[in-house]
């Protein structure tokens, strides 16, 4: 069977779904690896280096031709509906963001695997993307703040005097808190955090941080994710959270609801009332952002509300992209053992009675597995009834109301 893994094509994306570590894990499996020159490049491995591991290096991947197809950022609809019917894709899939392709996937019979949907349990953690990947975030998003904070991290004792440590602040301490509170903590920073889900403070209190309790009730969710509060208690946690901000010299923000948008943390006014000089990075931005008013990939300058001087507010955009080389050498594990679980003797075959498998398939045989991916796209299919009915034109191709969870092809279902 012909593993095929591609050139990335987004702008910014440095990362590659396989290293010529795991090419040699693929190939050991039984699998003809095929590998687009140059995608491993900006991760710090050559075409000769994926030729030596026995991987065939081709110019362009044959999508069409392939029967497991390798990737970081979630695929394109076009690229979707070229897969073969009865092929595997391994990668992020972002389904709840990227619906078209996740109907192009159904719709042309695919399996696809999004890492996304990993289950949290102990046998799945060495394919779990999202934490390893929120391991790189963490840990850039503080060098990130470190390079624009415009004094040190760590207590200086000199003979001029005595420079005292910054104070950082890390709202939500899941992978990504929690690496950005020991980096902190190592470049050495005074680290305070808080977090909603009671089980941090002894998790914060590991990595050498200071938990902050607010008078807030618990919000946990299955598989240890943190739950959106309601908008009251929201408002509340902002109050409750705004002296502590005030206080900080560099506030990092990683609190992410899976599925949902990002949710607000920092107000603009919280912003102004930090000190003059101080940075605030979000690495939740390309999710709508803790903070509000900031912008994926963009720094802003937020006047401070004593007129003395600003705030830097970073977006971060990509940051497990920025360090292409360990993000990759994490990435590509990931898939290569998904891979290796779904394999017996060469030919890849998805066993759904394990929950693994089950778990993290997104599509398959022209279903939408997922049920909340499904449950959207049916909520999109009865939106464009309504306005199909609205303006005289029918429900559109591959989707019709009620049966977003069997999208199929030609004679086997709506075209």
């Amino acid at each position: 069977m012909k593993a095929g893994i591609t050139r990335e094509r987004l702008d910014g994306e440095r990362r590659v779904a396989a290293t010529p570590e795991t090419v040699k894990q693929l190939a050991g499996l039984g699998l003809e690896v095929q590998i687009e020159s140059g995608a491993g490049l900006a991760s710090g491995h050559s075409d000769d280096d994926y030729r030596h591991a026995g991987a065939v290096v081709v110019q362009e991947l044959d999508v069409g031709s392939l029967d497991v197809y390798c990737h970081v950022r979630p695929l394109e609809p076009s690229t979707a509906g070229s897969l073969r019917r009865g092929a595997v894709t391994v990668g992020l899939g972002s389904p709840s963001s990227e619906l078209p392709t996740v109907r192009a996937l159904a719709v042309g019979g695919v399996t696809s695997f999004a890492l996304e949907l990993v289950p949290r349990i102990s046998r799945a953690q060495s394919m779990d993307a999202l934490t390893s990947q929120a391991l790189v975030a963490g840990y850039r998003c503080v060098l990130e703040a470190a390079m624009r904070l415009p004094r040190f991290f760590p207590l200086y004792m000199t003979a001029a005097g005595t420079i005292p440590p910054a104070r950082v602040l890390v709202l939500g301490a899941g992978v990504a808190g929690l690496q950005a509170i020991g980096t902190a903590k190592r470049l050495g920073a005074r680290v305070s955090a808080n977090d909603i889900r009671p089980a941090s403070a002894d998790e914060v209190a590991s990595m050498g941080g200071t938990f902050i309790k607010l008078d807030l009730e618990t919000a946990e969710a299955s598989g240890g994710y943190a739950r959106e509060l309601s908008a009251d208690r929201g408002a509340l946690q902002r109050a409750l959270l705004a002296p502590h901000v005030a206080q900080a010299d560099v506030l990092i923000t990683t609190a992410a609801v899976p599925g949902r948008r990002a949710p607000l943390l920092v107000s603009r006014e919280m912003i102004q009332g930090m000190r003059p000089g101080s940075v605030v990075v979000d690495l939740a931005a390309e999710s709508g952002g803790n903070v509000e008013g900031c912008i994926p990939g963009q720094d802003l300058h937020i006047p401070t509300a004593d007129g003395q001087g600003s705030v830097t507010l970073v977006g971060m955009k990509d940051p497990a992209s920025a360090m292409p080389a360990d993000a990759s050498r994490l990435f590509a594990k990931n898939v290569a053992n998904l891979i290796a679980l779904i394999t017996q003797d060469g030919v890849v075959t998805p066993d759904f009675e394990d929950e693994v498998v089950a778990g993290t398939c997104l599509t398959h045989d022209g279903e939408v597995r997922h049920a909340p991916t499904a449950e959207a796209l049916a909520a999109l299919a009865g939106e464009t009834v309504a306005e199909g009915a609205h303006t005289g034109s029918g429900p559109a191709a591959g989707l019709q109301p009620g049966n977003a969870g069997s999208l199929r092809r030609g004679s086997e279902g709506a075209n």
